[in-house]
């Protein structure tokens, strides 16, 4: 299945030079993957890199491609088929601790914008306990945020069951009033509440952990050594991508760039602002903050992410630095 998602992905063509940001040597055009089809908002970053011309102008080729999940996208650039994937931060820290995959984080979306809603007005977190909850996976982000949120409540995250759907299916399911509970993003409650169905916020993983983490753009080691300059490259245009989106006067280009995810300009540049609020996207840093990742580690051991008798990643092996400083000096050019 994701050998035929991403058929095709990567093909091997020379840099196309950009001004001062002139690429000199030969490199093979990158495929990024976001989650969700449609996308879910956050990859509205790599939409303005792409459609505000970021990429190139720091003299890269990068396709930005949409899987249906962040596990789906990780998975793929294990196997090969893309070479960069925004994936949530507990999968990769799975992956690489329970299969020693080679794979590394050169950039951050260090915020969650997961809540835990619901259509019933007087719902509460302890309400959820033996209800069907709407989740990316059974172990997906969305799943192991739900087990944090619920955890502060005192509920047992086994009394819960679990239901797999993509975003755009979970809002559909409750609108349909198929489940009450679902694990949301910011952006996605307008939707469920334009249907008529009123949306209230149980809980948000920020207000019970707040020292919690998103999600990676991951890479695999070996591509990234060698081919390290077009990896800089991307992820300049995605800095440049992000300061432009924190500029109030994008607004309404940023909101047409998020096109992709299915909503109306009106409920993306709401959403971008809500986003923008809680710091989503890296900007002024490489978004992998030492503590918040940490903790994120310490996270996936409590809730079995991390298999027993494997050895946790250490956060000197999770991440590399030196991407975002370079393409961050890049940037300052």
């Amino acid at each position: 299945m994701i050998r035929k998602v991403v058929l095709g992905f990567a093909a091997a063509l020379m840099l196309a030079g950009a001004g001062e940001h002139d690429a000199s040597a030969q490199a093979r055009k990158l495929t990024l993957v976001t989650p969700g089809i449609p996308p879910i908002f956050a990859s509205t970053i790599a939409a303005v890199a792409d459609k505000q011309g970021f990429f190139k102008k720091f003299g890269v080729d990068v396709e930005v491609k949409s899987v249906e999940t962040g596990t789906i996208g990780a998975r793929a650039l294990v196997a090969g088929d893309v070479d960069l994937s925004l994936s949530p931060t507990p999968l990769i820290v799975a992956q690489i601790s329970n299969a020693n995959v080679d794979i590394v984080g050169i950039y951050g979306l260090p915020s969650p914008s997961f809540l835990l809603a619901a259509t019933d007005p007087n719902a509460t977190c302890k309400d959820v306990a033996g209800q069907p909850v709407g989740v990316d996976a059974v172990g997906g982000a969305r799943a192991v945020a739900l087990r944090q949120m619920i955890a502060s409540c005192g509920v047992d995250f086994a009394s819960v069951q679990q239901i797999a759907l993509p975003s755009a299916a979970t809002q559909q399911a409750m609108i349909a009033g198929r489940i009450k509970f679902g694990v949301l993003h910011f952006d996605e409650i307008p939707v469920v509440e334009a249907q008529g169905t009123p949306v209230k916020v149980v809980t948000t993983l920020n207000e019970v952990n707040p020292n919690s983490h998103f999600a990676l753009i991951a890479v695999r080691r070996a591509q990234l050594k060698d081919n390290r300059d077009a990896y800089v490259r991307a992820i300049a245009a995605l800095i440049d991508a992000a300061r432009f989106m924190q500029d109030p006067k994008n607004a309404d280009k940023v909101a047409e760039d998020a096109a992709p995810t299915g909503h109306d300009k009106a409920i993306s540049k709401l959403a971008l602002k809500q986003f923008l609020d809680i710091g989503f996207w890296a900007a002024s840093d490489d978004g992998m903050d030492r503590k918040a990742i940490e903790n994120m580690i310490q996270v996936s051991i409590r809730t079995g992410g991390i298999m027993a008798g494997k050895d946790p990643v250490k956060f000197e092996r999770l991440v590399d630095p030196t991407v975002w400083r370079d393409a961050n000096a890049m940037v300052k050019k």
